[in-house]
């Protein structure tokens, strides 16, 4: 399957974004792709956003996704992309929704970890998760889908790999910091190459976000990336073949140890 990663910078207003979302995804459409995928906050970012938060989610969400399907249908291609959906509550869920070349939405992943590091607490606006791991199937591949800062936890995506996912979606808004691209990097060929799976990540990219997405095949090779560019699509073909020449010298799936109980726990 052919795929590619847009990368750009939200604003605080659906209706850019999702045009923005259109842009790229015929760009993606001209490389020849079959799925694209776009970063978190692609309905808008939280900083931008005017007045309570849980009303521009209430009055987003819908418009957003009804977007999505439709830049799908309209193009054949495949779309992933993230944003906010309504809780009940003041504090909504970070959601990616997944949606299908005709249109037809295959399933949505609510954010598990919620980024309480580096001196933010996304806890405080966003309820994280309670539905678990996602994984839809596109053109013959398993896709499991799991959100920025869930990338600095290795059992989300080994969980993904066991269930059966061959690729792993990783749309992000990532921070810039000390040492943040560096993590972002290292933590991307990690994911890849400890699970033998291809790695897609789309990042945004703004005075906060540090954009760099890139697609990295089940060895951590990346085979294509963006830098900083505000504004860019990167494609690649994303194969099973190179999962299954990866897993014939490296099969860590399989030399799994699975009959000793919880590695690690006391007295061991």
């Amino acid at each position: 399957m052919r795929i590619s990663v847009g990368q750009f910078r939200p604003t605080g207003v659906v209706a850019e974004n999702v045009a923005t979302l259109r842009r790229l995804a015929e760009s993606a459409k001209d490389d020849g792709a079959e799925l694209v995928l776009f970063p978190e906050e692609s309905m808008f970012t939280v900083r931008h956003v005017d007045g309570p938060l849980a009303e521009a989610v209430d009055a987003g969400w819908s418009a957003f996704v009804s977007e999505v399907t439709r830049i799908a249908a309209d193009l054949s291609i495949a779309v992933v992309a993230g944003g906010y959906e309504p809780s009940g509550t003041e504090r909504p869920y970070n959601t990616v929704v997944a949606v299908d070349a005709t249109g037809k939405i295959l399933g949505t992943y609510r954010k598990l970890h919620l980024y309480d590091a580096f001196k933010y607490k996304e806890s405080d606006r966003i309820t994280a998760g309670d539905r678990g791991t996602l994984i839809v199937e596109l053109g013959g591949l398993r896709f499991g889908i799991m959100t920025c800062y869930d990338l600095r936890f290795p059992e989300v995506a080994r969980s993904l790999a066991v269930a059966g996912a061959d690729v792993v979606l990783v749309p992000a808004a990532w921070f810039k910091g000390d040492y943040k691209i560096e993590h972002w990097q290292l933590l991307l060929k990690a994911r890849a190459v400890e699970n033998t799976v291809w790695i897609v990540a789309a990042g945004t990219r703004s005075d906060n976000t540090v954009g760099h997405s890139a697609i990295i095949d089940p060895l951590a090779v990346p085979v294509a990336f963006l830098g900083e560019e505000g504004e860019a699509i990167e494609t690649a073909d994303v194969t099973r073949e190179r999962i299954d020449e990866v897993r014939s010298f490296l099969p860590v799936l399989a030399n799994r140890r699975t009959d000793v109980g919880q590695l690690g726990s006391a007295g061991s």
